[in-house]
Formats: C-alpha cells, sequence, structure tokens
C-alpha cells in the first residue's frame, strides 16, 4: 500500500507559478509510476501529467505543454510545476502512482491505470 498526499495549492492570479507536491508513504516509492490528474467542478476528472519511476520519461496533456513540469526526486516525493498559469488550470489537482516495477519507462495517462490516489489539493487562478 501507498499513501499519497498532495499540498502546495492555493489562489494565484493568472500568469503566476505554482509548485504542488506529492508525499508517498508506505512502501518504496521509487519503483511506482507517478501522475497528476485534476478535476473542475463539473467535470470529468482529466490527465495533466506522467512519469516513469526511472524518471527519464514525462508526458504531458496538450492544456498544459510548456507551462507544466513533472518531476520526482530520488526518494519519496513528486511534483508538478505550474507556471503561467490561467484560469482555466483552475481545479483540484491529484496525484496518483501506480506499481511499475517491471517497466522503469512506463508512463500511464488513464485514472483507472492507477490504484492510488491522493486526497488532492485546491489549485485556484483568478484573472
Amino acid at each position: 500500500q501507498v499513501q499519497l498526499v498532495e499540498s502546495g495549492g492555493g489562489l494565484v492570479q493568472a500568469g503566476a507559478s505554482l509548485r504542488v507536491s506529492c508525499a508517498a508513504s508506505g512502501r518504496t516509492f521509487s519503483t511506482y509510476a507517478m501522475g497528476w490528474f485534476r478535476q473542475a467542478p463539473g467535470k470529468e476528472r482529466e490527465f495533466v501529467a506522467a512519469i516513469s519511476w526511472s524518471g527519464s520519461i514525462t508526458y504531458y496533456a496538450d492544456s498544459v505543454k510548456d507551462r507544466f513540469t513533472i518531476s520526482r526526486d530520488n526518494k519519496n516525493t513528486g511534483y508538478l510545476q505550474m507556471n503561467t498559469l490561467k484560469p482555466e488550470d483552475t481545479a483540484v489537482y491529484y496525484c496518483a502512482a501506480k506499481d511499475a516495477y517491471f517497466n522503469r519507462d512506463a508512463i500511464y495517462t488513464r485514472p483507472a491505470q492507477y490504484p492510488y490516489w491522493g486526497q488532492g489539493t485546491q489549485v485556484t487562478v483568478s484573472s
């Protein structure tokens, strides 16, 4: 079992930057692929970014490409750096993890592929 806790959300103005973090505990996180998703009110949860457990493969939704950067450290924390934020980025941001021990470069983009989820952190971007 892996427990995930997001932090770092908040209220910012359009054009600002924000970094959200995902702290993992419970098991060795180093062989887990990780993803970030978001859900705005009245909308379905959507994919934002993913990273392999090797850290060498990343993938982004078109809506955040060139503005957001996903990363992870060598311990138990993942990050989503968000630059040039827009009001349409307003949502609850969730991190998710999946054991990918046998495939160090695998990434996953669908919510159903991830068995472990955090509770979410609110990001609000004002215009």
